[in-house]
């Protein structure tokens, strides 16, 4: 009886295998499908990883150029440090980042709506590309907000924001700093937002947005049509957290105006 050969299907399958992590490969940064050499990675992609891995720790330790980003802020600005005197504490100590300075000078007062602050936490470079462009984008869309002088902190991070609130007497505070950076990604900025900033004020109490970049992450004028949402149904509401939840196709936005910028009054006055 004879037997008739039956062609491999082996290289279709492997052209299918290639298409199919070609796909993946176009729609994510992720490392897909790397291949292997021996019982290892091909070289070209283990030295991609390790530049990656160096590039997320020098965003760790870089230090914000103040004095760049405020001059690329769409208003006026204030200085300001967190409890931690250098990057080295910051990192080891993190509850150092969540309060101000104690021998910083006051804050000014300015029954504001609105105080935004512009921290660099764990990413200084996502601080200084994203944090002006997101800004020019937002600020238009606050109709009718009275907003306190921008403030800008070195070594902050989240909670710093309910420090910096509470002194200005501020309604809500917006704060946006870099984010840990990743393998796929060194320069993404994180937005943080509080009604009724005091300190205490716990994460579940707050909303965020995330992974505001471009390319590849949540544009600036994308994330400002969020956060504008977000504010004015926070505003509405009297409260931020997991109670306000992120319908913003559901409602339209504000058209972008001008907003006031609430001029400072002496510190303590009413």
């Amino acid at each position: 009886m004879s037997h008739r050969a039956v062609p491999s299907s082996e290289p279709d399958r492997q052209s299918d295998v290639e298409g199919l992590l070609g796909a993946l490969r176009a729609a994510t940064p992720a490392r897909v499908g790397l291949g292997r050499a021996g019982a290892g990675l091909p070289t070209a992609a283990m030295l991609e990883f390790q530049l990656a891995h160096a590039k997320a720790r020098d965003a760790v330790w870089a230090e914000l150029d103040t004095e760049a980003l405020r001059a690329a802020l769409p208003g006026p600005s204030l200085v300001i440090a967190s409890a931690a005197p250098d990057r080295r504490t910051f990192l080891l100590d993190p509850e150092r980042g969540r309060r101000l300075d104690p021998h910083g000078a006051p804050l000014p007062q300015t029954r504001a709506d609105l105080a935004i602050l512009i921290a660099d936490g764990l990413c200084a470079a996502a601080v200084q590309a994203q944090a002006p462009l997101l800004l020019r984008a937002l600020l238009p869309r606050l109709e009718g907000w009275r907003m306190a002088p921008l403030v800008v902190a070195r070594q902050g991070r989240v909670a710093l924001g309910d420090a910096v609130g509470d002194a200005l007497g501020a309604r809500a505070v917006l704060v946006l700093l870099g984010e840990r950076p990743g393998l796929s990604a060194a320069d993404s900025l994180g937005a943080y937002l509080t009604w009724d900033p005091r300190p205490g004020r716990r994460d579940h109490e707050r909303n965020c947005v995330s992974n505001i970049r471009e390319p590849g992450g949540l544009s600036p004028p994308q994330a400002a049509e969020k956060l504008a949402w977000l504010l004015h149904e926070a505003r509405r509401l009297g409260f931020t957290g997991v109670d306000l939840k992120d319908r913003q196709d559901a409602a339209p936005l504000m058209p972008p105006a001008s907003p006031q910028i609430a001029p400072p009054t002496p510190h303590g006055g009413d």
